[in-house]
């Protein structure tokens, strides 16, 4: 316990741990298997980096989220612990450098993708490691029951056999009594500590409306919430942009996140909103792992997310400071059938994923034998193009793919080229002295970037250029030539999506997709699919209907719509109403006095009282009769 705090003090600069932390942290630290349960904003990348560090040995960390890996591995070395991750889009010499920097106690963390958990050249080496903890995240991935099944997460449990001494700990934010146990058995847990937090958010009210018109229902919320930080999911960049122009007229601070913009972008729009100098962010579900904003005030669904799990998650990334906050959805008349068709889409016929794959492996100009663990940029519009296919088919093909272990499918580009010094210092100068044009290039590189001769780093080309006076074409040339001699390898930038194939490429017909891939997936996503049409259908507490989803025990919150319109005193309404009429008013008027919980009720007392005669319409204005 005294260790733990000691950490978690002279890393983080905390003195305390959040409720539950410190019960995970020490389980580990004395060496018991964890299982741990922490709601979105719970802190669980502390929970296992202070064991990481506590324990003798590398930890190594499986996750499925390249850009939440590389985050953590960024905050990590700002933090003075050493740290790295294998990806996908990695090379075989960059992941070979990096693996051997691992095995001989160059690091202390070693994040990787549960695909590169496969390779030969990673279990090979890992097998030789000094392991002090090995760590799950998003251990839901690893059941067919959970929202978000990869069948790569069942060969992990390959590691606990080399080092059955070494203890794992499992996190996950969701996960229903039926995948706690999965990830026991296929993780092979021994008799692990089974933490788990209350899914209970006292301070969230979570209100569900079906409304006429979502635009004008989410200008309302956003009206409602005034200066407030905020964050508006959508499912589709086509929608964000449409929510980001409706907002952006009435003059709302927006910013946007979604997968089609690239990493200057996505980094700009995060700084602006985390500045608060755009306090509402509009975005695809490709925003919000591992970002840590305690004052986000509502997060708003302007479209239905997949299923329960999914909603709680992204919803829960409100009020993480503890204060009042609140979460809405709003349902559109054909909302539920668009679900339904998105669900779909998730799974073309078998013999259109294989026709792609073929495809793929031509347009790449793959041959038969040849291409494992080759990486490859992929214009996915032009080749989308080129077969005739839908772009959206292509991408869950490619996740399909993914997941039956044929490749690896890295979203976004490289922001820089990634470059290692490929000889010793010795050779490297002796080079220098023999090549003068070459000399400031090297120097540059050497002061820049330290760690170029112990591992692949991100090199920024449009300052390296300025800095050395030299246009983007000659630096590229000098690199090339560096390379063509063999004083470094390099991985060129490219901001196209990167395919990585595990395989080499075999004979077309071979491709199956295995039944925990393809049929038993799309099985469990209609089931919890209807779960969520469930959810917004139904007649009941919200809150307490995602509680018990869970396993958990669940009560009536007394705040969320259903609660709320139960609730309601239609007397007292009237008499506001009546009130508020002594003056004419429009019906957008009238709305902003009330909450959106009241909007239909306040809609249909007007039509009572237009019938009644106590009040008339005129020049879009309602007022009271005389």
């Amino acid at each position: 316990m005294q260790k733990s705090r000691e950490i978690l003090h002279k890393v983080w600069g905390y003195r305390e741990f959040r409720p539950l932390q410190e019960d995970i942290v020490d389980a580990a630290i004395y060496g018991k298997d964890v299982l741990a349960l922490l709601p979105t904003g719970g802190g669980k990348s502390v929970c296992f980096q202070v064991p990481g560090i506590a324990r003798e040995g590398i930890c190594i960390v499986v996750s499925p989220l390249i850009a939440l890996m590389e985050d953590q591995v960024s905050q990590l070395k700002q933090r003075g612990i050493r740290a790295a991750a294998l990806t996908s889009g990695m090379s075989y010499r960059e992941m070979d450098a990096t693996l051997d920097n691992a095995r001989f106690g160059g690091l202390d963390f070693l994040y990787v993708s549960p695909e590169r958990v496969q390779t030969d050249l990673f279990r090979e080496r890992v097998k030789l490691m000094e392991l002090g903890l090995i760590v799950v995240d998003e251990a839901h991935c690893i059941s067919e029951w959970g929202h978000d099944f990869r069948p790569s997460y069942t060969l992990i449990s390959v590691m606990r056999e080399w080092h059955p001494q070494v203890p794992i700990m499992a996190l996950t934010a969701t996960a229903t009594p039926k995948v706690k146990e999965d990830i026991v058995a296929l993780l092979q847990l021994k008799d692990p500590q089974v933490i788990e937090a209350s899914f209970e958010r006292n301070n969230l009210s979570y209100q569900i409306y079906h409304v006429e018109n979502k635009l004008s229902a989410l200008l309302s919320a956003c009206s409602q919430h005034s200066g407030q930080v905020g964050i508006i999911y959508c499912q589709t960049r086509k929608s964000v942009k449409a929510v980001a122009k409706h907002l952006a007229v009435a003059k709302l601070p927006v910013a946007i996140y979604h997968g089609g913009l690239n990493q200057k972008e996505r980094s700009k729009s995060m700084k602006s909103w985390m500045d608060e100098k755009t306090p509402i962010m509009i975005a695809t579900n490709a925003f919000g792992m591992g970002i840590d904003k305690p004052n986000v005030r509502f997060v708003a669904h302007y479209e239905l997310p997949n299923n329960p799990e999914a909603y709680f998650q992204e919803a829960g990334r409100a009020g993480r400071d503890n204060a009042e906050a609140t979460t809405y959805a709003f349902v559109g008349k054909n909302d539920l059938k668009e679900l339904e068709q998105r669900i779909e889409s998730q799974f073309p016929p078998i013999d259109r994923v294989k026709f792609i794959f073929r495809s793929l492996f031509n347009f790449l100009k793959v041959a038969i034998g040849s291409g494992k663990d080759e990486s490859y940029p992929l214009d996915l519009a032009a080749f989308a193009k080129r077969y005739d296919l839908n772009v959206n088919e292509v991408y869950v093909s490619l996740k399909l793919m993914e997941m039956n272990g044929e490749l690896s499918f890295r979203e976004e580009g490289m922001l820089g080229s990634r470059v290692k010094v490929a000889v010793d210092n010795a050779h490297l100068y002796a080079f220098q002295l023999r090549n003068h044009d070459l000399d400031a290039l090297i120097s540059a590189l050497c002061r820049l970037y330290r760690s170029i001769f112990d591992e692949f780093t991100e090199i920024d080309e449009e300052s390296l250029a300025l800095r050395l006076k030299l246009s983007p074409a000659k630096l590229q040339e000098q690199l090339k030539k560096l390379e063509t001699n063999g004083m470094i390898d390099i991985n060129w930038r490219t901001s196209l999506p990167t395919v990585t194939m595990l395989r080499e490429r075999l004979p077309d017909d071979y491709l199956q997709l295995r039944p925990e891939v393809y049929t038993f997936r799309k099985e469990q996503a209609i089931r919890r699919m209807n779960a969520m049409r469930e959810l917004v259908e139904g007649s009941f507490c919200r809150p307490r209907y995602i509680i018990e989803y869970f396993g958990q025990f669940g009560k009536d919150c007394g705040k969320c719509d259903y609660c709320k319109a139960k609730g309601n005193n239609s007397e007292n309404l009237r008499d506001a109403v009546i009130n508020l009429l002594k003056t004419p008013s429009s019906m957008d008027e009238l709305l902003k006095q009330f909450e959106i919980s009241q909007h239909q009720s306040l809609k249909d007392l007007l039509r009572e009282l237009l019938m009644e005669e106590r009040i008339n319409f005129s020049d879009h204005r309602f007022a009271l009769n005389p």
